[in-house]
């Protein structure tokens, strides 16, 4: 289990760290006193868990997991309890409140070790994606006003751009991120994502229906219920895509 400890307190960071570092099963890839050399060493090192400080000087935890693309397990760690119903909303996979006790971290590395056995038989039904490449295993982290979430791609429908905005459609959840439909674009897999205008991204494990449109277009119903037409200069690389 690869982990980095990202806590703006030194003595808070060390100690973690001692306590992680009593399990000969974890490898500590690093540490972070901020948000911006936490983003740093989390796209470079690519961990399988992180370790997070909710309150930090400048930046929070939360707006890390906002700045990132490769979202991993996550860990929150603070000493603010009033935290807590706000960590387990955007689905994070535990909650410590500092000073930690090794009893209840013990509890948390369990789950750590479960969740991680589960993604590596999910990854093994799957195909490889490039490494600098979102696939449907991976997690990306989806903050709107007060609701966050922390949202696996495969459950992620459609992306539809809104202005400056990208709205992400998932279960019955339709909130919007600060992004560009043309940065998302370059970092999905284009095996499991295709870009069917300026406007849609369609994940094609949740195309349900192909129709014939206008002009040699066509329209996609998916399995949430919405159409996306796809324009005719995109239609024959779907048709090649979906074998038609």
């Amino acid at each position: 289990m690869r982990v980095l400890v990202v806590d703006d307190e030194r003595l808070a960071r060390k100690e973690l760290i001692s306590l992680l570092s009593q399990n000969d099963n974890i490898e500590i890839l690093g540490e972070a006193p901020n948000v911006d050399e936490a983003k740093e060493k989390i796209e470079s090192l690519q961990p399988d868990v992180v370790f997070l400080d909710i309150q930090m000087p400048e930046k929070t935890g939360f707006d890390l997991l906002e700045e990132l693309d490769y979202v991993p397990l996550v860990v929150f760690i603070t000493a603010y309890d009033e935290f807590a119903l706000q960590a387990f909303q955007v689905n994070a996979l535990d909650y410590l409140l500092k000073p930690i006790e090794p009893e209840r971290l013990t509890e948390t590395l369990k789950k750590l070790e479960k969740k991680l056995e589960e993604l590596k038989k999910e990854d093994e039904f799957t195909t490889d994606a490039p490494k600098d490449k979102l696939a449907l295993n991976d997690q990306v982290f989806v903050k709107d006003g007060d609701k966050c979430w922390f949202v696996k791609l495969a459950n992620v429908r459609l992306f539809e751009s809104d202005g400056n905005y990208i709205k992400v459609y998932f279960e019955k959840n339709k909130p919007m991120i600060h992004k560009s439909l043309n940065a998302l674009d370059e970092r999905l897999d284009e095996k499991s994502f295709f870009r069917a205008s300026r406007k849609h991204i369609i994940n094609l494990s949740w195309v349900e229906t192909i129709e014939p449109w206008f002009n040699g277009g066509l329209v996609v119903t998916l399995k949430g219920g919405e159409r996306i037409e796809v324009s005719r200069r995109q239609a024959a690389r779907f048709k090649d895509l979906m074998s038609l």
